[in-house]
């Protein structure tokens, strides 16, 4: 019985063979296969374009050092929440400190000098107040003195004039011209006092110029220890690193102990994400979908580590500069995305879907119908300029009358990648259109399309 069975199996294998191979290479006609059809429909459409992205802060902040140093506290580690102001790291500070007490002490002796200054500057004004006040002393004296020589002068006049005649005596002449004379010295006296008085006012305005341009001077040298000293606390006050802004530690790049080297460039320490609960997708797009994306799109995506779960966002912007590579030319979709319950973490890759178009209710076609060609029927071809209205130009086709595919002319609108919207030509909702099936080439045929092939090669047949 085991035999009889396994002769049985093996006649109904070679009898199949032989079917298959006369149905599908043999001399007869070919064979009749039906055709698949698919319903014209109306319903909503909308059109995606797909990309892929990495989720980014809105803001990273990079917290560098501008002094070089020792790193002697590290004061926060990865995910530590920070407040604007607080200080994450510090360095060695003694030798600034050293520098601050000097520049201080530099700073008050420049002051002691300044009050010494003017010191000698209220000095010289009193000596030159002095000095003006015997002046006018002086000048008082002189005219004093001017004022006897005159007197003097007419009491020689009276007494001469009375000796002329014969009244008075020589005696008295003389006495009165010895007086008036005293009185002339007097005068001349007064007058060179004053002169010297005047010289000695000249020389004290002189030294109070001096101790004032002294006083400048002094001034200037404290603005000068002042700036020093200013310059010595700002570089004290930047051996503790802080945060410039409220956000959480995502990177920290040093360690206790190691020195900071900033004399070319400052270090990057920590690296501080200000907000996560709003955080960005930096979405690559193809050169030849970024025509579509515009600012306010709606966007969905997915991420590795929530697979059940899609996230939502709207496109910000797309950047202007492109990158190449491998000859493939990207652009950069900016998409906000809200992420207040903190679920999505920076650098996760996110799998987006942008709308770029969505119609409530169009009539539809699937795309294989599109792609459908009966055997023997070479697609159409198109150039750029067979633009029809406002959609591109296509193809169904229906069972004719005969039985036979019928080409309909349409016009096509947006796709999602399985449908298509028809927005023109001679077709209507619940028209049936060829996906697929048909008959397929009879051995003659498909010999004599290799043969008139240039180059074809003879195939075997195909066992099934």
């Amino acid at each position: 019985m085991r035999r009889a069975w396994l002769w049985i199996v093996v006649v109904l294998a070679a009898v199949g063979a032989a079917g298959s191979y006369l149905q599908f290479w043999g001399d007869g006609s070919a064979a009749v296969a039906p055709y698949r059809l698919a319903r014209v429909e109306r319903g909503p459409l909308v059109a995606t374009v797909r990309a892929t992205g990495t989720l980014n802060p809105v803001n990273t902040i990079l917290v560098g050092s501008q002094l070089s140093g020792q790193v002697v506290e590290v004061l926060v580690d990865f995910n530590t929440p920070v407040k604007a102001g607080q200080v994450v790291a510090r360095l060695f500070s003694d030798q600034i400190r050293s520098r601050r007490d000097a520049a201080r002490a530099d700073l008050d002796q420049a002051r002691a000098d300044l009050a010494m200054r003017r010191a000698q500057v209220e000095r010289a004004k009193a000596s030159l107040r002095k000095a003006e006040a015997a002046r006018l002393d002086q000048i008082a004296q002189r005219d004093r003195a001017l004022a006897q020589s005159a007197d003097a002068e007419r009491t020689l006049e009276r007494v001469s004039d009375l000796a002329s005649r014969q009244v008075g005596t020589p005696t008295a002449v003389e006495q009165a011209t010895t007086q008036r004379d005293v009185m002339k010295a007097g005068v001349a006296s007064a007058e060179a006092q004053i002169a010297s008085n005047e010289a000695e006012i000249a020389g004290l305005r002189a030294d109070l110029a001096l101790a004032e341009a002294q006083v400048a001077s002094a001034e200037a040298a404290i603005l000068q220890r002042e700036a020093k000293l200013r310059d010595v606390e700002i570089d004290l006050t930047r051996t503790e690193i802080r945060s410039p802004v409220d956000g959480v530690v995502v990177k920290r790049e040093v360690e206790l102990g190691q020195t900071v080297a900033a004399s070319l460039s400052a270090p990057t320490l920590f690296t501080i994400a200000q907000d996560l609960r709003r955080i960005d997708i930096y979405a690559s797009i193809d050169e030849a979908d970024v025509g579509q994306i515009k600012p306010d799109q709606p966007v969905t995506f997915t991420v590795s580590a929530y697979p059940s779960r899609t996230f939502s966002g709207k496109v910000r912007m797309v950047r202007l500069g492109s990158e190449t590579v491998q000859n493939v030319v990207t652009y950069t979709a900016v998409i906000n995305v809200d992420n207040a319950d903190l679920a999505l973490l920076p650098g996760m890759t996110a799998n987006v879907q942008i709308v770029t178009d969505e119609r409530p209710d169009v009539l539809r076609v699937q795309n294989a119908a599109l792609r459908f060609r009966p055997f023997g029927r070479a697609a159409a071809g198109r150039s750029q300029m067979d633009v029809i209205g406002d959609g591109q130009p296509g193809q169904v086709y229906v069972l004719g009358e005969n039985g036979e595919p019928k080409v309909i002319p349409v016009r096509l609108g947006i796709t999602d990648g399985s449908t298509t919207e028809i927005v023109g030509g001679d077709l209507a909702e619940g028209a049936g259109v060829i996906v697929g099936g048909g008959p397929r080439p009879s051995a003659a045929a498909a010999s004599d399309r290799n043969a008139s092939s240039p180059g074809a090669r003879p195939r075997g047949p195909r066992m099934f």
